[in-house]
């Protein structure tokens, strides 16, 4: 075999969005099996091998891992299989979000070894958990502390915020001001102190100060000269009432991504996503440390000590996309995080135009996420061609190229020629 085309999970977690307005519902919907209801939500389409939404061959009921472990090598790659095991190294999702997700961070592989070992029923597995996002539509998300200046500011600006953290807000406005001689180490400690008050302030003073503050910024005039902040916390109030993960959003980089745009989420980084649909490409691991807006449950002092406290601008969170070496035609750019499991790549063409994709030495999970045209594989031991459409997915082995090109007879809304537009995700140990 040289491609192999899958049909995916789709799951109905309550933040995502309902019916077809869910990307994730719409490329579900490839599949004849699946009906979308349009009153459910659908938050995840799931790509790969993670048994709590296994991929399978289309049309049959035989999953991916059962490809890969009957032949291990001839599915990963023999670098691959040498350096993660007989198993998939990467879950690649798409995520529709309607209602934010969590205040969150991933262990690094120390920390998972170790949380997995003292509570395994909480923490399931021992591997670090990595991600990357890439917008599909306009998406916002937290992620990472913001310059600590900002974070003094709004101390100052929003009362509310301040009252939750009077221990350490004075403190901390000192080593951050200018004529501070603080070092870098010094003033990640000051943010240590901050984040951990502002995450232990007891639920009654933090449901009261952000009654007060929506109250505040409810009326003309009553907020700050910074409306998408004010404009986030009344939108997570709402969700999340009462919720200390609200006030987040003093001390976290806001991020508003167009579609292409990507970030990556390091071990131990703070970040939780809020609106917007979003490529997403993981480690395979299922450990999450919460800590605010959510229901599920909180381990407040792991998230806390985990941290690294780095901070800086929301720019200095995105990953900028690089020429990608295999795409022989030069239409095609690589998401590349700087970790070993995956990398992402983007092909973009114009109907009629085509893209070869030279063979990898480790498997490709492709998705088609806009346009029409036709995938051929070649280099494998026998060729492979389909016709794709939005939510085609397909598995591609090792060794294996294929050329993409775009039907010209596909349109956008406006009667335009649309852009065939796939996301692949690779492994190359």
């Amino acid at each position: 075999m040289t491609i192999v085309r899958l049909s995916c999970a789709v799951n109905n977690y309550h933040w995502g969005k309902p019916g077809l307005s869910s990307k994730a519902a719409q490329f579900a919907a490839t599949n004849p099996d699946v009906t979308i209801d349009p009153t459910q939500t659908y938050a995840e389409l799931w790509m790969g091998t993670h048994p709590s939404g296994p991929s399978k061959v289309y049309g049959t009921d035989t999953k991916l891992s059962t490809l890969i472990e009957k032949d291990p090598t001839g599915a990963l790659g023999a670098s691959v299989e040498r350096e993660f095991g007989p198993r998939l190294p990467f879950l690649f999702k798409v995520l529709s979000i309607e209602t934010a997700l969590s205040i969150q961070a991933h262990p690094d592989k120390a920390l998972a070894e170790r949380l997995h070992r003292e509570r395994p029923a909480v923490y399931r597995d021992d591997n670090h958990k990595p991600e990357m996002s890439i917008a599909l539509t306009q998406f916002t998300a937290m992620s990472g502390f913001r310059p600590l200046e900002q974070v003094a500011g709004f101390l100052d600006a929003y009362r509310e915020f301040r009252a939750l953290v009077p221990r350490s807000a004075d403190e901390f406005g000192e080593i951050v001001s200018a004529s501070s001689s603080a070092g870098e180490g010094e003033k990640k400690a000051a943010l240590r102190r901050l984040f951990a008050e502002l995450m232990g302030a007891s639920s009654d003073d933090v449901a009261a100060q952000l009654d007060r503050l929506v109250k505040r910024i409810s009326q003309p005039k009553g907020g700050h000269s910074s409306p998408v902040v004010d404009e986030l916390v009344l939108r997570l109030s709402t969700e999340y009432p009462g919720d200390v993960g609200v006030f987040c959003v003093f001390m976290l980089n806001v991020l508003q991504l167009s579609p292409g745009e990507a970030f990556y989420m390091g071990p131990n980084d703070p970040h939780a996503y809020l609106f917007g649909d979003c490529i997403e490409c993981m480690a395979t691991s299922d450990n999450v440390v919460r800590a605010g807006l959510t229901p599920k449950m909180r381990d407040v002092d792991v998230l806390v000590g985990m941290l690294t406290y780095d901070f800086g601008t929301p720019h200095s969170k995105l990953l900028e996309p690089t020429a990608f070496a295999h795409g022989t035609s030069g239409r095609s750019v690589v998401y590349d995080p700087p970790i070993d499991e995956f990398a992402v790549a983007c092909t973009r063409l114009l109907p009629d135009q085509e893209e070869t994709v030279e063979p990898l030495q480790g498997p490709q999970i492709v998705i088609v996420v806009q346009g029409s045209g036709r995938l051929t594989s070649s280099g494998g031991a026998d060729d492979s061609s389909f016709d794709v459409h939005p939510g085609c997915v397909y598995f591609v082995y090792p060794g294996t190229g294929y050329t993409l090109r775009a039907v010209a007879d596909s349109k956008d809304s406006g009667g335009q020629g649309q852009q065939l537009v796939t996301y692949a995700a690779f492994c190359l140990a």
